[in-house]
């Protein structure tokens, strides 16, 4: 992955901040979203056998799936509290610390016993761990996001800031290629110690992921409001008083958060469950839609860059929504391809292109000293609504109507929501990054 370098008033340091910044963005996230996506794949497939057996297999897999819910409810609590250090201290060490937190669960989660050994403890641990990795994606995203954009020339912020979106992908292609490697293992084997494995790789991520953060620079657009007017005393609470566009992005958020989570978790348990598939098989169609993805987001980036961030937007909504039943009708024709090719389409273009379109928007929707306050409760908090409570509702819709046509309804709603937000919320692409006074009260 290569990027542009961007000419800034100190062309030799700033050229390497750049690209480092932009790499840092990438593969930071990407370890973070490895750690949080190989819970929810060992939801849908391990963890309601191993912590919740005193349940039929729906409703195991439906208090497995609240477990992963916690991890994105818990998302807002991060944002809001990291939010507060990144305005008033800096990016940089927010990003340092959220690694070393979901580094350090995702590892004891691989060493946790289960409920044979330690009872109804094992589920409570396990629960512990989901609540320090949510907390700690929480305050990740908005310091990736923030650094890249904040480091980037106005009419390349919308690449520059694809960079940590593209983590997203890659930490599913990275969780889901590993759990389904080890998933070849004899199933008692794999059930026994070889889940445990890809959990246990994340301490040598970390380490990789660490060495990589502690050498970026600080953001140039936090260093200027710094030296110019200082942080905010309450950055939170200032961003609060004028909430409008906290819940633009949120609501902007409807869709992918549905369709994410529904394509990735709920559509590897049904793959499994009803359509008979083995669990490499099923996963195999989330390492498809993520490498696909790679390709969506810096593309939906550029074009943003280019036409604008609500055009570019709502042009991948009306995809997301148009594709919907069609993807149903591939994955009920029980064909691998034909599911591989519905987790490309709904997943990796139509999902991840909306990602792309909006890795800079929500950072200019905010003004400088409340920007990652700002920009990360309004993302995390879409993401506690919508990506983490959607794999229970589509349990349930399968649940109640034996079929996938009601989750299409759910997720085509969900893109509706998004499509109407957007119309209200103010295009971004041209304004300065520096002097964005107003918008975060939604006045633009």
């Amino acid at each position: 992955m290569s990027y542009p370098i961007a000419a800034t008033s100190s062309p030799g340091r700033a050229s390497t901040s750049v690209r480092t910044v932009a790499m840092a963005s990438f593969i930071g996230t990407a370890i973070e979203w490895y750690d949080f996506f190989l819970y929810g794949i060992a939801s849908a497939v391990v963890f309601s056998k191993l912590f919740f057996p005193n349940y039929d297999p729906t409703v195991g897999t439906l208090i497995s799936f609240a477990t992963f819910a916690v991890g994105y409810l818990a998302r807002p609590f991060g944002g809001a509290f990291f939010g507060h250090i990144g305005d008033r201290v800096g990016r940089k060490s927010v990003l340092v610390a959220t690694l070393l937190i979901m580094g350090v669960a995702t590892t004891l989660v691989g060493v946790l016993p289960t409920y044979e050994k330690i009872g109804i403890w094992a589920p409570i641990a396990l629960l512990v761990l989901r609540l320090a990795q949510g907390i700690a994606v929480g305050g990740e995203w908005g310091g990736a996001v923030l650094m890249a954009v904040e480091h980037a020339p106005p009419g390349k912020r919308g690449l520059y800031g694809s960079a940590a979106h593209m983590g997203a992908p890659a930490g599913l292609i990275l969780s889901t290629g590993t759990f389904s490697a080890f998933a070849l293992l004899p199933h008692d084997a794999f059930m026994e110690w070889g889940w445990r494995i890809p959990f246990l790789l994340s301490i040598l991520l970390l380490g990789v992921g660490l060495f990589i953060r502690l050498k970026i620079t600080e953001s140039p657009a936090f260093e200027k409001m710094k030296a110019t007017g200082g942080p905010a005393r309450q950055p939170v609470m200032e961003v609060l008083r004028h909430p409008g566009n906290i819940i633009r992005v949120a609501l902007l958020r409807c869709i992918d958060g549905v369709g994410s989570s529904t394509y990735s978790f709920f559509g590897a348990t049904y793959a499994v469950g009803h359509l008979g598939f083995s669990t490499s098989t099923s996963v195999m169609g989330n390492v498809i839609g993520g490498a696909v993805g790679l390709i969506s987001v810096p593309l939906a980036a550029r074009l943003s860059d280019r036409f604008g961030r609500r055009r570019v937007y709502m042009a991948y909504v009306a995809f997301a929504i148009a594709i919907v039943f069609p993807a149903i009708w591939l994955i009920n024709t029980g064909i691998p391809a034909m599911f591989w090719l519905a987790m490309a389409l709904g997943l990796g273009i139509a999902n991840y292109g909306q990602y792309g379109s909006v890795s800079a928007y929500f950072a200019e929707l905010f003004d400088t000293k409340v920007r990652y306050s700002g920009a990360s409760i309004g993302y995390q908090l879409g993401g506690a609504v919508f990506n983490g409570t959607a794999p229970l509702i589509a349990t349930g819709l399968m649940a109640w109507a034996g079929a996938l046509w009601p989750i299409g309804v759910f997720i085509a709603l969900a893109g509706i929501v998004s499509l109407v937000t957007a119309s209200l919320t103010p295009e971004t692409y041209k304004k300065d990054l520096t002097a964005q006074r107003g918008v975060e009260r939604g006045r633009r």
